[in-house]
């Protein structure tokens, strides 16, 4: 199965990725865009602007074309909508020019497994203005994913509890999706 990894920032993403990858040893990982870019020599502002989450959300649309099956996401064009979305100039960003190449994205997809913010929140963190656009971002998220306002029409496992419980209910899922 192809299976990508959302959320906010500082949600447990990564960790869970890497429950994974313990539990399915078959299966590729691919890193969040972020990395890709910044391993490729992309200067990112700080912080990030539209544009900087546009070319994340290009390369993330490239890595669900070009990855194989049995693959974890770190990451999926979601996330980068919903960054967008959240960031201070919204405004230059057009959602309806990106649906179609999303939408398409989104189909290589058998899954897209959202992890949220808790609460209480399971991630301490130090107060920061960084915390308002993380809850933003925790917001757009589930907005895109759980309303499907967009028609994005993507199957969603929302995830909680502690790393191995969420990875867990990832294994559960798969376990039922693959029952006739």
């Amino acid at each position: 199965m192809r299976i990508a990894v959302t959320g906010t920032h500082r949600a447990g993403k990564s960790t869970l990725i890497d429950e994974l990858s313990d539990l399915l040893p078959d299966y590729v990982t691919v890193d969040e865009p972020y990395h890709q870019l910044e391993e490729e020599g992309y200067a990112f502002a700080a912080p990030p602007s539209v544009d900087d989450f546009e070319a994340q959300l290009a390369r993330s649309i490239a890595d669900l074309d070009e990855a194989p099956r049995d693959v974890l996401f770190d990451r999926c064009p979601v996330d980068f909508i919903g960054y967008l979305l959240a960031h201070e100039d919204h405004d230059a960003f057009d959602l309806d020019v990106w649906l179609p190449r999303v939408r398409s994205a989104l189909r290589k997809l058998d899954l897209i497994v959202l992890v949220g913010i808790e609460q209480p929140d399971r991630i301490a963190l130090s107060a920061s203005e960084d915390e308002e656009l993380r809850l933003s971002v925790d917001e757009q998220l589930k907005e895109l994913l759980l309303t499907d306002a967009h028609a994005l029409g993507v199957e969603v496992l929302e995830v909680e509890g502690s790393p191995r419980a969420r990875a867990k209910q990832v294994l559960e899922h798969l376990e039922r999706s693959l029952v006739p």
